[in-house]
């Protein structure tokens, strides 16, 4: 029988046993059994639940291993097959909803009684995101992203990298190839490397899988290289032009999570999630909702076609996440069938107050939530029923949970703690588990025993690291007076734990590559690798670190 790892399980076991809940004995009873199937597909309902403390504690047990990738009950195979039907049905749905616009694009003739009452609604939203967007930018400022495209994989997806690989686009992209041809990048490949500077028409991107839980992975898609430096510019500005009308999409995260804790007090908001939200915002829903002009612009840098399992499918939906537009479209979208569902609720729509949007995550007024519901699903989209909450005491936004007030978001463990970095990691997660509970510094409680079999696990140096959450897990999160601290020139440091990156020299590049790096951001000590998405971490030595 498959079980944890042994210091691990001290951990896990030790949290189980003083969480001294029932929920927390049958998740012990299934870990020791070898029940994970069982053990991973439990959930929490906070509606079931008559204070906050109950179900912070059956939650924290619940959700501790639900998202972690090598517990036995996890196959990566079958999470990914997952994604991949996943990646069909929000295709299906696209389908259905693009046939239902198209209704509308033609304007008429109208069949269905409930496309004519909706009329006058996807009106106002349409005229909202126009009033937003306004004119199309006189210039785009392309940018390359941190991740693959779809020419240049692996290890070899630096920004110089990019700019020495012969360019991937789709046809469509074509139209903008003067303005590529302006770039620091396409002069350097033409000085450098003619041989490559023709850039190679693909007739999409590629489906690949990242892993989002135990139990499935998240799709993705790898866009061609010269599609996503531009789709990145019009991302940014079409998050500036929302940044316009008070949508934070830089630092917005933490303004949700204080009205959602609010809003769990007083229930005047609604917090909504959608499932698969950004592979469900179809062609036509985009075409319809958009000026033209814009539409235009967009629909020349999407990609028509996704190769998933060795074919070309033809995309129904508009763009998927790996596209540098999708994200700010989502949330303009939204933002819009939000503020027209808070007027039709006979509310005043105040954004960034009672309407907020990010991604897929949208607040707004409990009275308008049945009609928003409403819309979202006759566009295409399907909320998330065990994450959405109109009533109750409950509210849930951005990595926020609050139960009346009180945060009762859970510690996820995404993959065996493995090195001293991790464990610092995992005992970090153990006490803000705590400090939520207990709202102190100094009371660890039920995570007490748990937080010290994590300490064990770390070599006694580095055991010693103690520090404050502003320093993130660099260092061990513990009272002020645990610190190892110094200050010099009216400046304090802490002692803390700090991973290693070792740059590329960019010897490695011809010097127009250089060149052409230096002016896209590419610092003098060369770029810094990337792998499995996050920047190539090569060590960890002990230094001191600033803190105010």
């Amino acid at each position: 029988m498959k079980t944890l790892p042994k210091c691990f399980e001290r951990v896990v076991l030790a949290l189980l046993e003083d969480l001294d809940t029932p929920r927390s004995l049958q998740v012990k009873l299934l870990i020791q059994h070898g029940e994970w199937d069982q053990l991973l597909n439990l959930k929490c309902d906070p509606a079931r639940y008559l204070t906050a403390h109950d179900y912070h504690r059956d939650v924290v047990c619940t959700d501790l291993l639900r998202k972690c990738v090598d517990v036995p009950g996890s196959n990566s195979g079958m999470r990914r097959r997952k994604a991949v039907e996943g990646f069909y049905a929000a295709e299906k749905s696209c389908k259905v909803t693009n046939d239902r616009f198209e209704v509308h694009i033609q304007n008429g003739p109208y069949e269905d009684p409930q496309d004519v009452r909706v009329l006058g609604y996807l009106e106002r939203v349409k005229s909202f995101i126009a009033n937003v967007l306004g004119p199309l930018p006189r210039e785009l400022a392309g940018r390359h992203g941190p991740g693959a495209t779809y020419g240049d994989r692996g290890s070899r997806t630096t920004i110089p990298d990019k700019m020495c690989s012969r360019p991937t686009a789709t046809r469509g992209a074509r139209i903008l190839f003067p303005f590529w041809e302006d770039t620091a990048w396409c002069r350097a490949l033409m000085s450098n490397a003619p041989n490559r500077s023709d850039p190679e028409v693909v007739r999409g991107n590629r489906f690949t899988t990242v892993a989002k839980d135990a139990l499935k992975d998240r799709g993705i898609c790898i866009e061609p290289s010269i599609n996503v430096f531009f789709q990145l510019a019009i991302g940014r500005e079409i998050r500036r032009k929302l940044g316009k009308v008070g949508i934070d999409l830089d630092d917005g995260q933490a303004r949700h999570r204080q009205v959602a804790r609010d809003a769990s007090k007083t229930g005047a908001l609604c917090t909504i999630d959608l499932s698969s939200a950004s592979d469900t915002v179809s062609r036509n829903l985009v075409k319809y909702f958009l000026p033209d002009h814009w539409y235009q612009v967009l629909e020349s840098l999407r990609s028509p076609f996704t190769k998933i399992d060795g074919r070309d499918c033809y995309l129904e939906k508009f763009s998927s996440m790996g596209n540098g537009f999708t994200f700010e479209l989502e949330t303009l979208i939204f933002l819009g069938l939000s503020v027209v569902a808070t007027e039709a609720a006979g509310v005043t729509p105040l954004i960034g107050e009672n309407v907020l949007v990010f991604g897929d995550d949208i607040i707004a007024p409990s009275e308008a939530s049945r009609g928003l519901l409403a819309i979202l699903r006759y566009c295409g989209f399907t909320p998330n029923e065990r994450k959405t909450f109109v009533t109750g005491v409950f509210r849930e936004s951005c990595g926020g949970d609050f139960f009346n007030g009180t945060p009762a978001r859970a510690h996820y463990v995404e993959e065996y703690p493995h090195d001293p970095a991790s464990w610092i990691s995992l005992a970090n997660g153990l006490r803000r588990v705590a400090v939520q509970y207990y709202d102190s510094d100094y009371e660890l409680g039920f995570v007490r025993r748990a937080w010290f079999c994590a300490l064990d696990a770390i070599p006694s140096d580095i055991r010693r690291l103690r520090g404050p959450v502003a320093l993130g897990d660099a260092v061990i999160h513990d009272v002020p007076q645990h610190w190892v601290v110094k200050t010099q020139h009216w400046i304090r440091y802490v002692r803390g734990y700090v991973p290693i990156r070792k740059a590329i020299p960019l010897e490695r590049w011809d010097e127009g590559t250089v060149l052409a790096s230096a002016l896209y951001g590419v610092p003098s000590t060369g770029p810094i690798p990337r792998k499995q998405g996050e920047e190539a971490v090569d060590g960890y030595r002990i230094r001191w670190i600033a803190h105010s």
